[in-house]
């Protein structure tokens, strides 16, 4: 009688899933007043998932009572902590990548079921061939036999959104399928339904740092998680990651096939290599683990700083190296955009933090999105440079981005610092990479790569806004520093591939330029500071680079630099320098 009463509740289950899926097909992404109106009227199906998710948690908020009453929280937490990701786990897609979200958050989540948090894995069992099937053929309106000469006969991985496939176009490429689960949407609507009325009747309640209303980040993580699930999004995102990064030989993107893709299959150019949590086969093949970890962060740095568009879910699975040592992306369900302005804003923070000026770090974070305007950083300042003064050290390869973090995560509570839904996914990225980082290497220090990149787009100054940063590093209290424009290069050459000659080229054009008249002033200024010739820091500076620019390389950069500026550029620069000289 059990069994049969199970069955006929499992089937009827079904069916409200067939009913939920027709309904809402419709939805192409996340819409707050759809979903809501669609389970308002269907008020049985919202009660069973709530009833479901409290029967799923009550067991672990009892455990933490009785551990508090016991005075055995410390003894437990571990235990608990797991105990949380199991059932983030078991109650799937949504609660997983809640999950994944909430470890990025050390204002919201304790320390120790933060650390478990990290390790939630969204891998489960993979859903039957035959329904993965029947989805390919529904989408691409043709048999599986007709689009693919051949596919695997089972899933070669499979994670909380879908399960991959390996297959051969009859053209005869080989091609990675990618298909999604079934009643996808619909769960995922639901969750977030619930999510969104416990956020409205238990936010105000809760002692959350989050500076503005919790259905906020509902409404925030909803609309990303549609965006994941949307296939034909993420191809356009793959193809726009590649674009950014088409010269750079380094990096791996997979071609996409559109005429084998829909918004729930996704075919996309198969990629040879080894995913970057196995080492030992790595190495076996001869492919160079620390280079596979520069291309890595470099690339990511790049898409930060440079790109402003940015893989955010870099996690093993995600990341490949080839057999012929690049790094291969895939995966580009889970990307985010970054304007101008915090893309400049960051690489301030970035100087900011190395230089030890803690009072500029505090306003960068103002900027960014971590403090509110109106707060009073006088008392913060200190607090940051007790937290990262020592984490610092004396040297930049002292560094360690998940200690910086870590360390944060206790800050969060003392002050009122919050995390910016944006930069919960870089955080997210950037320990990530820095975790897979020191799997390979353990003496990976992320600070040695990502210095000299930062000190290299300074130097190099392509734009306006990092020419004006630049100089924001070299003045302070308008004196020059000699010290930070050696500390500079000498960061910048730890990079093999960095050439000082061609950003001297660009420095001189940019000397000889109207725009860089102030510069100009400013370094004669600095020469003649304090009423002698710094002729010694001069004489520094020249013995740190004279190893790289050789004088025959010297004149003809000068000669290409001054070939390059123009003949008003010059009128320009006699008038400026011959008043000058008569203001001297």
């Amino acid at each position: 009688m059990g069994k049969t009463s199970a069955t006929l509740t499992l089937n009827y289950l079904r069916k409200i899933c067939i009913v939920s899926q027709e309904k809402l097909e419709g939805l192409k992404k996340y819409d707050k007043e759809a979903i809501a109106k669609y389970y308002d009227s269907r008020p049985w199906i919202a009660i069973w998932r709530t009833i479901q998710i409290i029967a799923s948690f009550t067991g672990l908020l009892l455990a933490c009572q009785w551990d508090q009453w016991t005075n055995q929280v410390e003894r437990n937490k571990l235990k608990r902590a797991s105990s949380l990701r199991q059932i983030l786990t078991k109650l799937g897609a949504t609660f997983i990548k809640v999950g994944q979200a909430l470890s990025t958050r050390p204002d919201l989540v304790r320390q120790d079921f933060l650390e478990e948090l990290i390790k939630l894995q969204d891998q489960l069992p993979p859903f039957d061939n035959a329904i993965a099937f029947d989805i390919i053929e529904q989408q691409l309106g043709r048999t599986v036999e007709e689009a693919y000469k051949e596919i695997s006969e089972k899933p070669v991985a499979a994670a909380s959104l879908g399960q991959v496939y390996k297959a051969r176009l009859h053209t005869g490429e080989q091609v990675a399928v990618k298909v999604q689960r079934p009643f996808l949407k619909p769960t995922l609507a639901l969750d977030l339904y619930l999510m969104r009325l416990g956020a409205k009747w238990l936010g105000p309640w809760l002692p959350l740092n989050l500076g503005h209303d919790l259905t906020l980040i509902v409404d925030e993580f909803g609309t990303k998680l549609f965006e994941e699930i949307d296939y034909l999004n993420e191809g356009r995102n793959a193809e726009k990651f590649a674009t950014n990064f088409r010269n750079n030989p380094q990096v791996k993107v997979p071609a996409i096939y559109w005429r084998y893709s829909n918004q729930t299959v996704l075919t996309l150019e198969w990629i040879d290599g080894y995913k970057l949590t196995g080492m030992d086969l790595m190495q076996d093949a001869g492919i160079n683990r620390q280079a596979i970890v520069e291309i890595g962060v470099s690339s990511g740095l790049q898409q930060l700083l440079e790109f402003g568009f940015f893989h955010a879910d870099p996690h093993p699975g995600n990341l490949f190296a080839t057999t012929d040592g690049r790094m291969a992306y895939i995966d580009f369900g889970m990307m985010d955009q970054l304007d101008e302005t915090t893309k400049e804003n960051l690489v301030d923070a970035v100087v900011h933090l190395i230089n030890k000026e803690y009072d500029e770090l505090a306003k960068d974070f103002v900027k960014l999105g971590f403090l509110t305007p109106e707060i009073d950083i006088s008392p913060i300042v200190p607090a940051l440079e007790d937290v990262l003064g020592d984490i610092i050290g004396k040297s930049v390869g002292e560094f360690n981005f998940k200690t910086v973090t870590d360390r944060f995560s206790e800050l969060m509570f003392e002050y009122p610092f919050r995390v910016p839904a944006k930069f919960a996914l870089i955080i997210r990225s950037v320990v990530t990479q820095e975790g897979l980082a020191l799997s390979i290497d353990p003496n990976f220090k992320i600070v040695e790569i990502a210095y000299p990149y930062v000190a290299r787009r300074l130097l190099t100054g392509e734009s306006e806004q990092l020419r004006r940063r630049l100089l924001e590093v070299l003045f302070k209290d308008g004196k020059f520093q000699w010290n930070r424009l050696e500390n500079m290069i000498a960061i910048a050459r730890s990079d093999s591939n960095f050439d000082l000659l061609p950003t001297a080229q660009l420095g001189m054009q940019y000397l000889l330029s109207s725009e860089g008249e102030f510069v100009r002033r400013q370094l004669i200024g600095a020469l003649i500071e304090d009423d002698r010739l710094h002729t010694e820091e001069v004489r520094r500076l020249w013995n740190s680079v004279k190893d790289d620019i050789k004088p025959n390389r010297l004149f003809e950069a000068a000669v290409d630099a001054i070939v390059e500026f123009s003949r008003e550029g010059a009128a320009s620069l006699i008038p400026s320098v011959s008043t000058f000289s008569n203001k001297s």
